[in-house]
């Protein structure tokens, strides 16, 4: 697939943001921040600067974010702890998300989500359809899982990353020491502790990938177990393959999750300019305001700090 310049207007790119792990990010990124009416607006302004950040750094010609409708319920069948260990959102969190909500419908950026479904396998389902669809996808977020879906026309955008590196195939072989199709694998063997998932005692990230640079896969490492040296290793692998089959399932994205929206649906389109300055006055958002005023653009069609709004 040939890669177009940014500002090329053949270019079709597909930005698909994970929005509570960007709404956590924002909220814990700006500690106190209020509105005139007092209420809490950390979390909102740091998603919309954020949100702006991304876009200036893909210029996508779609977008979406995707929220998460709870816990896969073939997930929690398979592993009751599931992400269990995650601490309940904060409360001055969880009354800006509406609001944030707000911004992204006044910007037109599509904010989907799905009941009973984890924004990971929506996201991978839409990536799915775009790649299909002869589109670049960036998906951004921190979440290793990503890694998988990786590929010629799939890249990941890690929000801990001040130098905003696109993520492509050659930088997860780097991070990771094994191909992006490998990484459910790598993480079968290893486990994740964010998602309360154990792995193979013993087994780090390191010898995780040099078995998966040997074998090629966790299939042809359980075939050829016996070639499995020191024993040590090998009777460890032994015992836990009921886990590390477990755990496949586990990290494994689900693509074919579905869900009633077309690609076209997903390009950006301008913003409405009176409702953005009217949830910017009412949390007294003067930069914004400022930012909003001064664009030099058809209305609505707003990038505050460089980016902002489709």
């Amino acid at each position: 697939m040939t890669i177009e310049s940014p500002d090329s207007p053949a270019r079709r790119l597909l930005l698909l943001v994970d929005g509570h792990a960007f709404a956590y990010r924002a909220f814990f990124a700006i500690r106190s921040l209020t509105a005139p009416d007092g209420a809490a607006t950390n979390a909102i302004y740091g998603f919309i600067r954020m949100l702006g950040r991304m876009q200036g750094r893909v210029r996508p010609s779609s977008m979406a974010v995707v929220w998460d409708g709870g816990l896969a319920p073939e997930r929690m069948a398979l592993l009751p702890q599931y992400k269990a260990q995650r601490p309940e959102m904060p409360r001055d969190l969880e009354l800006q998300l509406d609001q944030i909500a707000a911004y992204l419908k006044a910007a037109n950026v599509p904010s989907l989500l799905r009941e009973g479904c984890e924004a990971d396998d929506l996201i991978a389902a839409l990536t799915r359809r775009a790649v299909g669809g002869g589109m670049e996808v960036v998906i951004a977020s921190s979440d290793k899982d990503f890694m998988q879906l990786v590929g010629p026309e799939v890249r990941l955008l890690n929000p801990h990353d001040k130098s905003d590196t696109l993520l492509g195939e050659e930088e997860v072989r780097a991070k990771t020491g094994v191909e992006p199709t490998q990484i459910v694998g790598w993480l079968s063997l290893t486990g994740d502790a964010v998602d309360n998932i154990a792995g193979v005692p013993g087994v780090g990230a390191k010898t995780a990938a040099e078995l998966l640079r040997q074998f090629g896969s966790v299939d042809a490492l359980y075939r050829r177990l016996e070639e499995v040296r020191p024993e040590r290793l090998r009777l460890q692998l032994e015992a836990s393959e009921e886990v590390v089959r477990r755990n496949e399932q586990l990290v494994r994205l689900k693509c074919e999750v579905p869900y009633e929206i077309s690609l076209e649906e997903l390009a950006c389109t301008p913003g409405d300019a009176a409702a953005l300055r009217q949830l910017f006055g009412r949390w007294g958002f003067k930069s914004l305001l400022r930012e909003l005023e001064q664009a030099r653009l058809p209305a609505g069609d707003f990038f505050p700090e460089t980016a902002g709004a489709c």
